[in-house]
């Protein structure tokens, strides 16, 4: 389907993800050295989790750059994909630092270490404010762009981890709950799996030349074979050439008859592609019903 893309020109763009790039690494060096001063580990697990999204934020920095580049002899596909291996990277590092949090976590419930709690309220405070600022610099971008929507999504569930860490604070100077530490340090890490579980299935997807997920398949072949002079549609392949490019590749099989009318049913398929699926690249192999591929496979090519 059509995809509706952010209005953020590319200069503009780039600037909001330097600015959360500086934002988020002095906050990152804050909250460490903060959490070694404190003793606070979920100050240091937030940290270790604002620390993943500024080197997202790098990553994606670059990714567009690289992006934007022209297709060549070397890459004629172009490089629009470099912001789904940065994607697939940042959901990797993330699943790393979650499973580290949880076993850190753990040993730190066996003898949960002192902590200063007004350290941690107040750059748990400091890390809302750093975490609210970033959402907002990305939100009018993040529809465009799977790295700069998953970036935001960080950011807000940043925020509220933040303030997971400053009820935490509270309850250490209140009560003396130094369980509490360990406890949100692990919450915060089971999040952060959560996320990236849940969203690395998109990247790993498009790198393995998954078909488009908002696609139907199976409608856009019936409504190809509904294509008047088109008897058959096989040896299909679906996949996305980036994030916002669907494309095909299938053999199309023409009435005998209709053999001489190819332009035409030619530019009706690709229209009909184009305007009800939002698929613009395909490549069409046709074939004459009495020359057709036997016993061919509707979708693959065997």
């Amino acid at each position: 389907m059509p995809h509706d893309h952010g209005h953020i020109d590319a200069a503009s763009g780039d600037r909001r993800v330097a600015i959360a790039i500086a934002a988020n690494g002095l906050l990152t060096v804050a909250q460490i050295v903060g959490g070694l001063l404190s003793g606070s580990l979920a100050l240091i697990a937030d940290a270790i989790h604002n620390f993943s999204d500024m080197a997202s934020l790098v990553i994606a920095f670059g990714a567009r750059k690289i992006a934007r580049r022209p297709a060549d002899a070397k890459m004629t596909f172009g490089y629009g994909r470099a912001e789904i291996v940065a994607a697939l990277i940042n959901y990797t590092s993330l699943i790393i630092i979650g499973f580290y949090l949880v076993y850190e976590g753990a040993m730190r419930f066996v003898d949960p270490p002192e902590v200063a709690g007004w350290t941690v309220v107040i750059l748990g405070g400091v890390a809302l404010a750093v975490d609210t600022l970033t959402a907002l610099l990305t939100y009018s971008m993040q529809k465009g762009s799977v790295n700069i929507r998953a970036l935001f999504l960080h950011n807000l569930s940043d925020a509220l981890a933040s303030v997971a860490v400053i009820i935490g604070g509270v309850l250490i100077l209140l009560y003396d709950l130094r369980w509490v530490d360990p406890a949100i340090t692990i919450g915060i890490a089971a999040y952060i799996l959560w996320l990236a579980f849940t969203e690395i299935g998109g990247p790993i997807r498009t790198l393995m030349l998954g078909s488009p997920p908002d696609i139907d398949t199976d409608a856009v072949m019936d409504a190809l074979e509904r294509v008047d002079g088109v008897e058959e549609v096989h040896h299909a392949h679906f996949w996305q050439m980036q994030e916002h490019q669907a494309a095909l590749d299938t053999h199309v099989v023409i009435e005998t008859a209709r053999w001489d009318d190819l332009d035409d049913i030619k530019e009706t398929i690709k229209s009909r592609l184009r305007e009800r699926f939002g698929i613009t690249h395909s490549t069409l192999e046709f074939e004459r019903a009495d020359k057709k591929h036997l016993n061919a496979d509707r979708y693959g090519h065997r």
